[in-house]
């Protein structure tokens, strides 16, 4: 198998050992309880596409070599956005059959688990390992409840970006970096009247998170950092004009996509960009991993490009992945030791460096950002210096009756798109929200 440039980098820095969190300390193993006892560990995600099954996999490399005696199960389930693994979690939660642990995302998604009672606090794991301070802050905020801490997150995704074909933008002279939704749109008329799909997206019906991604993109580029965080306070107006002109520009570029899109995951559509049939793609960072797959991965700024999605310059929307201990989990032990990895800087950086993500601590050690491909340094350059937002599509500002709510109002219209009846959808999502959590 030809190992990736970016596994290799990865791999290399783990050899090197030098400055590395090891999950395999004297502390980690008196917390496991394990020792060598033979045992299995079964973990649930939703990372199935390319990119993100070879993440998956070079951290479960490392938890081995930690822990040869613990079987790895894999029960991920395939779909974009957790949309069918979240369905599939909720029946198992509910009869009482979680699995070991599984795949949450920081903030409101987590916070849902944490109100339904599924989740043991595992704070425990953070003092032991002196995560308390290792971590960014702003992630740790969305992972507590009263102090408590419910989850070991892994990494940190930009959501906010705009990935383009650059040989299509070069010869049609057109910015891979649109600054406004205006200039974005010119952009996408030119790549329709070259021929070739404007935006690559599928509007398929199980694919509806890929449309919602979109629409966040345009609410932030429209409304500005203060005004997307405000949609989620109480008082939040969803009936405001600057929606309004959000849901036009939505409109707008969603006719530059195409008709049907088909039945295709994230990196399928992805594979249109790269394969120089679309000019753009609105999509999160793990885009940029399923760019490095494969013996001939293409270059950064010759064959593609990146930049915050049209209006987002100087904002950080974001996602973080996270790991939990749920009540009644069969290998409890087996749960605690992936938990360690996890939380550990050589295993952050045998994911995330695969992932297409950055780490979730405060700092990173001497020599690591050299682990980083261009974009991913990039991205640890953006976070450190933009303003912070949390994603809807990705689970941190609503929780998931309101995001679904939100969801299937989209999902309406993309099958008739009527923008005052999708607004008229989202202000009663929104109303029903409120109206709920005031009880």
């Amino acid at each position: 198998m030809t190992m990736s440039r970016r596994t290799f980098l990865a791999a290399a820095g783990f050899a090197a050992g030098t400055g590395l969190l090891s999950a395999c300390s004297s502390g980690a193993q008196a917390t496991t309880g394990l020792k060598g006892a033979p045992t299995t560990l079964e973990v649930f995600s939703w990372w199935t596409a390319s990119g993100e099954k070879d993440a998956l996999s070079s951290l479960v490399a490392d938890f081995n070599l930690v822990n040869p005696n613990i079987k790895f199960v894999n029960e991920a389930v395939s779909g974009g956005a957790g949309t069918n693994a979240k369905a599939v979690l909720a029946q198992r939660l509910a009869a009482h059959n979680p699995p070991d642990t599984f795949q949450a995302q920081a903030g409101a998604m987590v916070g849902d688990y944490i109100t339904a009672g599924q989740l043991e606090d595992v704070t425990f794991l953070y003092e032991q390992q002196g995560w308390k301070t290792a971590f960014n802050q702003d992630v740790l905020d969305l992972i507590q409840r009263d102090g408590k801490l419910y989850c070991v997150p892994v990494d940190i995704h930009h959501i906010n970006l705009l990935w383009s074909n650059k040989k299509i933008c070069d010869n049609l002279k057109i910015s891979t970096a649109p600054q406004d939704i205006p200039e974005f749109v010119a952009g996408l008329t030119k790549v329709q009247s070259a021929g070739l799909i404007p935006l690559a997206l599928s509007r398929d019906p199980s694919e509806t998170w890929q449309c919602q991604h979109v629409l966040e993109a345009m609410l932030i580029g429209t409304l500005g950092a203060d005004g997307w965080s405000a949609l989620w306070k109480p008082g939040a107006d969803w009936s405001s004009q600057g929606v309004t002109e959000a849901l036009q520009s939505y409109h707008t570029v969603m006719s530059h996509a195409p008709g049907t899109g088909g039945n295709m995951s994230w990196d399928q559509v992805s594979a249109q960009l790269a394969q120089g049939k679309a000019g753009f793609q609105i999509m999160g960072d793990w885009t940029e991993a399923s760019f490095q797959v494969g013996s001939f991965p293409l270059v950064p700024h010759v064959d593609y490009d990146w930049a915050p999605s049209p209006g987002t310059t100087g904002i950080f929307d974001f996602a973080s992945d996270c790991f939990t201990l749920p009540i009644g989990a069969k290998h409890r032990d087996a749960t605690i030791a992936w938990l360690i990895e996890c939380g550990s800087q050589r295993g952050q950086d045998a994911f995330d460096t695969v992932k297409g993500a950055i780490p979730p601590r405060a700092k990173l050690a001497s020599g690591e950002r050299s682990l980083f491909d261009p974009y991913l340094q990039w991205s640890l350059d953006q976070w450190g210096g933009d303003r912070i937002v949390g994603s809807l599509t990705h689970g941190v500002v609503a929780p998931g009756a309101w995001n679904n709510a939100i969801l299937a109002a989209v999902g309406d219209y993309v099958v008739t798109p009527d923008i005052e009846k999708l607004q008229s959808a989202l202000v009663a999502a929104a109303a029903a929200h409120f109206a709920l959590s005031a009880h």
